[in-house]
């Protein structure tokens, strides 16, 4: 049922799990993922944290959603027409999601990160470490279905944040601008939203 790099309960897994099973995008995104062929694959970050802060605030559960997150791992070609492969199929299958699903091979994030934000990173060596340095706690984050149907979570800072509306930076890559981007967006969709400023 897992990996989750903090122990957590089995009741909060199963109730991440209802939750997102509450959202037909995100449910029909986890079912159909798997047709792309993807591998070590996760469907993460916003849409799944947002999800949650809807149902919590008693909004329609895809609210301020504006795309879906699909990462995955292959080392093994790292060229953009090997990952653009997956996103012509993605774009076909969720044609009528309602939001983009945002296809990216982490195994080649190091390529293009610096052009776009600036600063030097390394080659993740896995999806799972890529997932570790995501902007906040509560949305570093990647769920999916196993081949046997199991519910797979992992989450590198557990799932407290995530059900208590706490929003905290994770200063591992992101910039105090970039977070502070994030959080002003954030608070005005979900004001029950806890803010940690980037300082404290």
């Amino acid at each position: 049922m897992k990996p989750l790099k903090h122990s957590e309960s089995l009741p909060q897994i199963a109730e991440l799990e209802a939750i997102l099973a509450r959202n037909e995008q995100i449910t029909e995104i986890l079912q159909k993922a798997p047709l792309l062929g993807m591998s070590s694959w996760y469907l993460g970050a916003g849409s799944i944290a947002q999800t949650v802060w809807n149902f919590r605030h008693d909004f329609e559960l895809s609210r301020g959603i504006r795309d879906a997150d699909l990462v995955y791992y292959d080392a093994s070609d790292l060229s953009y027409e090997a990952e653009d492969v997956y996103i012509q199929k993605a774009n076909e299958l969720f044609s009528h999601i309602g939001f983009p699903v945002e296809i990216r091979n982490q195994a080649r994030v190091h390529l293009w990160y610096e052009n776009k934000f600036g600063k030097k990173i390394n080659p993740y060596p896995s999806v799972e470490a890529a997932i570790d340095e995501w902007p906040t706690t509560a949305t570093s984050l990647g769920v999916r279905y196993d081949e046997k149907g199991n519910f797979v979570v992992y989450a590198p800072f557990g799932l407290e944040d995530l059900f208590n509306l706490t929003v905290r930076p994770n200063k591992r890559k992101i910039t105090a601008d970039i977070y502070q981007a994030k959080v002003n967006r954030w608070i005005k969709i979900w004001p029950k939203l806890t803010i940690v400023p980037w300082n404290e």
